[in-house]
């Protein structure tokens, strides 16, 4: 069983130091006492952190802005899983309840050569930026607002179009991928507004432009392992992958 609330749980972190981009990083351990099972996980490093301070020491840097599971920000890999050990949760929002008193916790960056570590935890995710903007802009038209009902979008496309557009940007599908492949982030980026007719004009224009992009920047190509719907935290479906492979090949064809 985890942690109950009522007592203090003492753990090991094993984190990732490494001070600038491109220099020798290493694993250090450090011992963190009265540690509240309703603690997030972020909070047990600001707790950390603060003694660190204490004692003159560089605190480990991280990246986190929300820490309500919106923003992607909180990217790290606990005990080798992005986001840690629970399913459907970013890790600003997993507490410390699940885990043991007594338990060694390793927490790493991303791995993948698209996004280089800046120090510690913190990793450059601007590539998917820029994917992002290859997709570049829709055509709509301009004027007066249209009447609430003049665009008829049928409920599955509108509703897989939200499923899709629930993608937060935080690298976790990279990090879990042995390919290191973006696919999962860009396919639900490219057909959340591929399944909307506001997205048509540039559907296919938009696919080949997203995944060039994603080429261009280092990612890895999609093998079919499953482990990005896995790992993501917003749980977008491989599906999204699979309407973007169609809107790329129908996108090759019609260019040759």
């Amino acid at each position: 069983m985890a942690g109950s609330s009522t007592t203090t749980m003492t753990i090991t972190l094993k984190a990732w130091r490494q001070a600038r981009p491109g220099a020798e990083g290493r694993m250090e351990r450090y011992a963190v006492a009265d540690v509240s099972p309703d603690m997030s996980f972020l909070e047990m490093l600001d707790v950390l952190n603060e003694r660190l301070i204490e004692e003159g020491r560089d605190p480990i840097a991280f990246d986190h802005d929300c820490r309500e599971g919106i923003c992607g920000m909180c990217s790290m890999v606990i005990n080798g899983r992005p986001h840690g050990p629970n399913p459907a949760t970013t890790a600003c929002q997993l507490h410390m309840r699940s885990f043991r008193d007594g338990d060694t916790i390793t927490v790493e960056p991303w791995r993948a050569n698209a996004f280089p570590v800046v120090r510690d935890l913190v990793v450059d995710r601007s590539a998917l930026d820029r994917i992002i903007q290859a997709g570049g802009f829709i055509g709509a038209a301009t004027g007066s607002a249209p009447d609430a009902n003049a665009i008829q979008i049928p409920k599955e496309s509108s509703d897989r179009a939200m499923d899709a557009a629930e993608c937060i940007g935080c690298g976790a599908c990279v990090a879990a991928c042995p390919n290191a492949s973006a696919m999962l982030f860009t396919a639900a980026k490219a057909t959340h507004l591929g399944l909307l007719p506001q997205g048509q004009p540039e559907r296919y224009r938009r696919a080949l432009a997203m995944v060039g992009q994603m080429d261009i920047e280092g990612f890895g190509g999609c093998t079919n392992f499953g482990e990005c719907e896995a790992a993501c935290p917003k749980e977008i479906s491989v599906e999204t992958i699979a309407q973007l492979n169609r809107d790329f090949l129908k996108a090759t064809l019609s260019a040759r």
